[in-house]
């Protein structure tokens, strides 16, 4: 007992443990006084946006719903930096900027294109119709490498999901028109380049005024077609096409992954994606089978990569699928984007746009050229017609098909994908009917002239020889299809048969 007295009189004597004993319950102070004050700041910041969020029956800012269902916004909040960059772009629009300044900053491009070919870009007017992943990359690149007028054209604002793709977008331009976006952010960029931007839905009944002529009329040097809908793109080049408007078009980017498989080519030669092959479909019912250069991705699908699934039971039990949209014609699900590959299309077309205004050397892949071809396979088809009109008794003096080369284009390449449906192979391919003709299969109604009442979905791809023995045990021998091929062969034609109607419907 003494010694444990003497212990803490030696403790409470002891100068240098009292500070020890005091540095430690004030550390403990300081640590709890920490701890309390980010509780009670945390909790004051719950509480604050609790409040802020409105109940369901409160008033709300968002009153205005523009008419393809998006908020319009009552004002764009403009911050200093973006008022003083667009007063700068103001003044450098009038001439008030240093021309060695913007020589400085097109250094690089103007080794590479020459004084000469720098100047045409300079002086180029473009169109850009769709803002979004690659038409905001394409967009800005241009902008960089001294592009002088730059029309856009868009109906979208950007929203949350844009800012995985798009080239300049930033959270404070969500809401914001995304014309209005790129112009804002590219005037940081490049203050002295011209913009016109038009927040509308491009369609062809506005072409005329939306690909019109720059106010001091200067006609479009070249458009760039960005946009994912098809009816919207398909007008569009269709237009450029008819009048002559040099145009390049984007295909799908969606379900893309592999950077070493995008190509720039004609659009006869795209391969691999639904967004190329419905376009081509269409442009061919309109008369365009080639002439128009497209950036377009010849990746394959397959097991683990992305891909667009069936639209969920539950959004048909809602009501017609075509009400889901936006906008008619709209899809109505979210397509899977790598946000790299819009990037990818994006600076492949703007690049392709330079090179052909500059006139710099460059190469893309050639449409196919297959017309000889289609030809041969028509005049095929017409004689094998012929022979089947005279096995059942017919005279085939002046028997004509329904058929054209374009036709025969058509069902090759986007119907039976340029395969024989019995062996898959590519060469010496040939059509023939797949059934035996039966009921009255020609119309001799006009005197003098003899029509074989022949359908697109009669009509199978096969070889040559395939379709000589299919001619053979099918259309002369009188035996059933199901009789000559296997399961998957049966399958596969009614497969392409059911496409190939479904898409006349759409037509």
């Amino acid at each position: 007992m003494a010694s444990w007295t003497s212990w803490a009189t030696e403790v409470t004597s002891s100068h240098r443990l009292q500070l020890g004993v005091t540095a430690v319950l004030s550390a403990s102070l300081a640590a709890t006084a920490v701890i309390g004050l980010q509780n009670a700041r945390r909790l004051y910041n719950v509480h604050d946006l609790k409040d802020s969020i409105p109940d369901l029956d409160s008033p709300h800012d968002v009153e205005k719903i523009n008419d393809f269902g998006g908020a319009v916004p009552e004002e764009i909040i403009e911050s200093r930096e973006d008022e003083r960059s667009k007063a700068l772009a103001r003044r450098a629009r009038l001439g008030d900027y240093d021309e060695d300044l913007i020589m400085e900053q097109l250094a690089r491009n103007r080794v590479f294109l020459t004084d000469d070919g720098l100047a045409k870009l300079r002086k180029a007017f473009i169109i850009v119709v769709g803002c979004g992943g690659v038409g905001s990359h394409a967009t800005a690149a241009l902008v960089r490498s001294g592009c002088g007028r730059l029309r856009l054209i868009d109906f979208d604002q950007v929203t949350l999901s844009s800012l995985n793709r798009h080239a300049v977008a930033t959270l404070a331009d969500v809401g914001t028109p995304k014309v209005i976006c790129l112009q804002k952010r590219l005037e940081h960029i490049a203050p002295w380049t011209h913009f016109d931007c038009q927040n509308q839905l491009f369609g062809a009944n506005t072409a005329d005024s939306q690909l019109s002529a720059w106010s001091d009329g200067q006609k479009p040097t070249f458009v760039i077609d960005a946009i994912d809908n098809i009816e919207s793109k398909v007008a569009l080049l269709h237009y450029c096409h008819k009048n002559k408007i040099p145009v390049i078009s984007s295909m799908g980017a969606g379900c893309k992954s592999d950077p070493t498989r995008v190509f720039v080519g004609d659009i006869s030669a795209s391969t691999d994606d639904p967004l190329s092959r419905s376009t081509r479909r269409k442009l061919r019912a309109l008369g365009v089978k080639d002439g128009i250069p497209v950036v377009f991705s010849s990746e394959k699908t397959g097991p683990g990569k992305a891909q667009l699934l069936p639209l969920p039971e539950e959004e048909f039990a809602k009501g017609q699928v075509k009400e889901l949209g936006v906008l008619p014609d709209f899809r109505v699900r979210i397509l899977p984007v790598l946000g790299t590959m819009p990037a990818v299309f994006g600076l492949c077309v703007a690049n392709h746009v330079m090179l052909e205004i500059t006139g710099y050397p460059h190469d893309y892949l050639p449409s196919k050229g297959r017309e000889k071809m289609y030809d041969g396979i028509l005049a095929q088809l017409q004689g094998l017609e012929e022979r089947a009109a005279k096995f059942h008794g017919h005279d085939t003096l002046g028997l004509r098909i329904p058929l054209t080369s374009d036709d025969v284009g058509y069902l090759i390449e986007e119907v039976f994908h340029g395969r024989s449906i019995v062996s898959g192979l590519t060469t010496r391919l040939a059509l023939t009917r797949w059934k035996k003709p039966e009921g009255a299969w020609i119309d001799t109604k006009t005197p003098g002239q003899k029509s074989d009442l022949l359908d697109f979905g009669d009509l199978v791809c096969m070889t040559k020889d395939e379709m000589l023995q299919h001619e053979k045990l099918v259309l002369q021998g009188g035996k059933a299809p199901e009789e000559v091929y296997d399961a998957k062969v049966i399958e596969l034609r009614n497969k392409r048969r059911d496409e190939e109607r479904n898409f006349r419907d759409q037509r």
